[in-house]
């Protein structure tokens, strides 16, 4: 059983280990913990009241206790064993506590180390990166179709273009046809809705100047 664990960066055990540890009913533990003649500071500080799940899935509070909260708890448990058990604990919360300090030192040495090397890695792929990015950014752009607004000057274009030319009704809804239909036969689309926003203004500029294959 670990007596002594690391949460938050400080060596902490709970209620229900010293249940286990001192052979007592959790629920007695609790009521010790409770009923501590304590500062109410010194109650936030050293003991937090959390949830665990038990093997049968049901959920009971238990209490995180600090070091200290250990010691202020465990003072009035007395006999053989429970001086064993204190001793114990002591010696595992001295062992938790040079864990902590021992590899402060070197954890922030790699640390910075490591922050150092990943800047120089990054600084080393920035101009690939930005090259990519601009390869993505054209990608996109060339791939986007029109916008409503923009399918809207295309209607606009054709519907000018084919009110030039002089034709009953009939004659010029076959006009619009045939100029729709030379919009997607040349720029390879379905409709004039899928042309590329890249391709807008040479659209436009071929709907200007474009004429029937029979003059009306």
């Amino acid at each position: 059983m670990n007596l002594v664990r690391i949460e938050n960066g400080r060596p902490v055990t709970d209620s229900l280990t010293v249940a286990e540890t001192f052979g007592k009913e959790h629920r007695r533990v609790m009521q010790d913990v409770r009923e501590l003649e304590c500062s109410e500071e010194f109650n936030q500080h050293n003991f937090v009241q959390i949830d665990y799940t038990d093997s049968r899935n049901r959920t009971y509070p238990k209490y995180l206790i600090t070091e200290q909260g250990f010691a202020f708890l465990v003072m009035g448990y007395t006999g053989k064993e429970a001086a064993r058990f204190k001793e114990m604990y002591i010696s595992e919360f001295g062992r938790m506590r040079e864990q902590l300090q021992r590899p402060v030192a070197l954890d922030s040495q790699a640390a910075i180390s490591i922050a150092l090397r990943q800047t120089a890695d990054m600084m080393d792929k920035l101009p690939q990166i930005e090259t990519r990015l601009e390869e993505i950014d054209n990608k996109v752009e060339t791939q986007i179709t029109l916008t409503q607004g923009e399918q809207r000057r295309v209607q606009r274009a054709v519907s000018s273009r084919v009110y030039e030319f002089p034709a009953d009704t009939e004659e010029r809804s076959k006009l619009f046809r045939e100029l729709y239909r030379d919009i997607k036969d040349r720029w390879g689309v379905p409709s004039y809705r899928d042309v590329l926003r890249k391709d807008l203004q040479s659209v436009i500029k071929y709907v200007d100047a474009w004429h029937p294959r029979k003059e009306v």
